[in-house]
């Protein structure tokens, strides 16, 4: 993947730290799991727009926030 997931990611990891949650955690929220979350936070993986959806209400951000432009 590329700096763009990479980005993605670390903000995910970084909104799920603030609001005090572990991986497994908003894996579990969100419907995914632990291993999948984690390659989203390291950029490895994109999430689908239905995931982003629902990591985006969990986090209290809009979609739009989780993406670093």
């Amino acid at each position: 993947m590329g700096k763009t997931s990479e980005k993605l990611g670390r903000k995910i990891q970084k909104l799920r730290n603030d609001i005090g949650f572990s991986q497994e955690e908003l894996a579990e929220k969100v419907g995914i799991s632990r291993t999948h979350m984690g390659h989203v936070e390291q950029g490895r993986k994109v999430p689908s727009l239905k995931v982003m959806e629902k990591l985006a209400r969990i986090l209290k951000v809009r979609v739009s926030e989780l993406f670093p432009f």
